[in-house]
């Protein structure tokens, strides 16, 4: 037995230092004997771990969290679930299916544009994108491409990044003749700008979806994996006499599916849904000189433990930068910061700023919103106290940067992303 709960000469007891693993708290217990065994704390564990002192992993898929044919990854002390289309949420249990209003007319004129209009019977028929709403009935009721246009679109703009899991088409009929387009592919934005084909999960090839087969009856096609965009563009392939097309849009908000108010979800650094491959850095600092102690950037998770734990650079200058590569766009809402100790030297990063980028080489840093200067970010105070700044507005990235700014001692980052799936 060790003897008395505290030492009021060390400042330490059984909870000093924390004998629980994995965030767990620990409680001192008022020394009682039990034969010769002196039980002097109990470790409360966070959920996901169990064990004397939390060391265990619970297999969180082991109760099968994922509805709908959701797959289930474990992770430390969490899980996640990848779900098939049209279902979202942490557990898949939402269903994405609304029509998002070309035909209910929720999606307006203005919002619908095309590569070209034909105009029929001496150019006083105009066959025109607006019109291309699912059933429209009347003689003149859905777009139609001109007929020299050798490489026709019609693009919907939701105004906002919305969550897209299908499509309906359905073609028309033209002086008695039936037109629709046989297979169409599909591109995206989130800008208006730079457009990606959709192309099915690990595939290289852009996907060619099979569309009509007469002038009325309607065919669904679901996207799997589901499309998060603001401009939704379809690109006819093949059309039977011309390109005419009716069609309504099936998805959701984006919004619906984050579990929290907004978006604020660990996007993986300390459960390690992100992977050691996804973090690079400037540099990584050797602590004398010794391969064996690099504060490599793989090290740079929140509340991870060891001797070397955490990332640190060579150098501690203003170029000095931690990358997160998310591998997809998502919406970022904030991030935890941390310090650690080098050999019980205390070091952190007490002010920082933070780029985004999209393509890993064109960045932007965050501005102020008042003074459009780059904004400057309050961070740690102390080696292991966690330290949150949410980004106001959230921005959407697939890569992230943390540029250390001013740092006591060294600098040094563990450190968790916040955001959604978006």
């Amino acid at each position: 037995p060790r003897g008395h709960a505290f030492d009021s000469r060390t400042g330490r007891g059984p909870c000093s230092p924390n004998p629980c693993r994995n965030d767990g708290t620990c409680e001192v217990l008022a020394p009682t004997r039990r034969g010769d065994v002196f039980n002097e704390y109990i470790c409360r564990c966070q959920p996901g771990f169990e064990g004397v002192h939390c060391q265990i992993n619970v297999n969180d898929c082991a109760n099968q969290p994922c509805k709908n044919g959701g797959r289930c990854r474990d992770l430390e002390g969490d899980y996640t679930c990848q779900c098939s289309s049209p279902y979202v949420g942490k557990q898949c249990q939402l269903r994405c299916t609304s029509l998002l209003g070309m035909e209910g007319g929720a999606i307006v004129e203005s919002q619908i544009s095309a590569s070209s209009v034909h105009y029929g019977i001496m150019g006083l028929q105009r066959w025109g994108p607006e019109l291309a709403r699912l059933n429209n009935q009347g003689i003149v009721n859905a777009w139609t491409s001109a007929t020299h246009d050798r490489n026709p679109w019609i693009q919907i703009d939701m105004q906002k990044k919305m969550r897209l899991t299908g499509i309906i088409t359905q073609g028309a009929s033209r002086m008695g003749t039936a037109e629709f387009i046989k297979a169409f592919k599909l591109s995206s934005s989130l800008d208006g700008q730079t457009y990606a084909p959709y192309r099915a999960e690990g595939q290289r090839r852009d996907k060619v979806f099979v569309g009509n087969v007469d002038n009325d009856s309607t065919k669904t096609n679901m996207f799997d994996p589901p499309i998060v965009a603001q401009f939704i563009r379809i690109i006819p392939v093949v059309c039977r006499r011309a390109c005419t097309l009716r069609m309504e849009l099936v998805g959701c908000e984006l919004n619906v599916y984050s579990n929290t108010a907004g978006c604020s979800e660990p996007l993986g650094m300390k459960s390690r849904l992100i992977s050691d491959s996804q973090l690079s850095a400037s540099s990584a600092h050797r602590t004398w000189g010794l391969d064996t102690f690099t504060w490599h950037p793989q090290y740079a998770r929140l509340d991870k433990q060891g001797k070397t734990n955490a990332w640190s650079p060579a150098n501690n200058n203003h170029s000095e930068w931690l990358q997160v590569d998310l591998e997809k766009t998502k919406r970022i809402s904030g991030l935890i910061t941390q310090g650690a100790k080098d050999f019980g030297v205390v070091s952190f990063v007490s002010v920082f700023k933070v780029a985004y980028s999209n393509d890993g080489e064109n960045w932007r840093v965050l501005k102020d919103e008042n003074t459009g200067a780059e904004k400057l970010f309050q961070g740690n105070v102390d080696n292991n106290t966690h330290k949150k700044n949410m980004f106001e507005p959230p921005f959407y990235a697939r890569y992230v940067r943390v540029l250390p700014w001013e740092w006591h001692e060294r600098i040094t980052l563990r450190m968790e992303l916040l955001g959604c799936e978006e």
